[in-house]
């Protein structure tokens, strides 16, 4: 009977604390549910399931990116600068910063890999390179339009009506971020689940040397892992923009942790055990939720991450408590 309870909590637990935070909100808030606030909450998480994705790959082929947050600074700032600084086209403005965000994850794969240094140490040092790079692109200001520019003028670009549809516009009804964000993790789930590369993944981060004796190209997978990485973290950087309307500095800083938290939530989604795209979705639904409804209560600021870190941790103690048992 015990048995059957930890295999109950393990597969739906997760899902249940979901259950009885929205459970919570609705009953403080009569408004809770209106679809207005859905459709926010779902557009809140947008952003962040993108990044959580890139960290879902990483972890896949055992591995972990802590470079995501940093990526996704640098992406908003060069994306930005793209439109008010030089005035690009719609097409450079989301192609440059996707191949930005390519070239981190090829360079981390190669420390990675190649080089062979530990992941958390590779991805944390670049971490601060790209921190650096993109507060030093910007002289430490965010990117606005009229904004002042060194030479005593004012920036001659704008943000475009169609880049700014993709973060706030509607598509079908719908928000144009969460349109985005279920093709992403559809997408993202049937080339994991059925597809030959994506098992390949999984077969790499179960076992690297069974992986490479059994004919594997367990280099080429890592890199691939971590260039997708870096993609799904640029493109969060691109919406992230679009969403807000200016390049910010530090955009990306407070989201890591939250894309991390939905990652690891998301292992007991249904008894995964493991990376995965869908366990990933309802981790970062959980961590929208939560701050959609604690700003609605007016908790203050402070006090938030106490309530968002006891809910995490209840949600990831039913993972690894099961986890640790059906190990030993």
């Amino acid at each position: 009977m015990k048995e059957k309870l930890f295999d109950f909590l393990f597969k739906y637990g997760a899902l249940l604390v979901i259950a009885g935070v929205v459970l919570f909100f609705s009953v403080r808030l009569d408004y809770f549910l209106e679809y207005r606030n859905i459709a926010d909450i779902l557009r809140s998480i947008s952003i962040v399931t993108f990044i959580a994705i890139g960290v879902t790959f990483s972890l896949i082929v055992n591995g972990f990116d802590l470079s995501v947050g940093s990526t996704v600074s640098l992406s908003t700032v060069v994306t930005a600068s793209l439109m008010v600084w030089y005035e690009q086209p719609l097409y450079l403005v989301i192609i440059v910063p996707l191949l930005v965000g390519a070239a981190i994850g090829l360079i981390n794969a190669f420390l990675i890999v190649k080089i062979r240094i530990p992941d958390l140490f590779a991805t944390l040092a670049m971490m601060y390179v790209i921190d650096g790079i993109h507060k030093t692109y910007t002289k430490g200001y965010s990117i606005y339009k009229n904004m002042p520019m060194s030479d005593g003028g004012k920036a001659p670009g704008e943000f475009s009506p169609a880049f700014r549809w993709i973060g706030q516009g509607e598509f079908l009804g719908l928000p144009v971020p969460v349109v985005l964000m279920i093709v992403a993790v559809i997408g993202a789930h049937i080339f994991l689940k059925y597809t030959r590369w994506g098992r390949q993944m999984y077969i790499t981060g179960g076992n690297q040397e069974a992986a490479r004796l059994s004919g594997l190209k367990v280099n080429k997978i890592r890199f691939a892992a971590y260039i997708l990485s870096g993609l799904f973290a640029s493109f969060a950087g691109i919406l992230f923009a679009a969403r807000v309307g200016t390049g910010q500095v530090d955009a990306g800083a407070p989201l890591l942790m939250e894309a991390v938290a939905a990652v690891f939530v998301g292992f007991s989604v249904f008894g995964a055990g493991k990376p995965n795209i869908i366990g990933t979705f309802f981790g970062a639904v959980l961590i929208g939720v939560l701050l959609y409804g604690l700003t609605m209560i007016q908790l203050p600021y402070y006090a938030q991450p106490i309530v968002r870190g006891g809910v995490l941790v209840l949600a990831l103690a039913i993972t690894f408590i099961h986890l640790n048992r059906r190990r030993a």
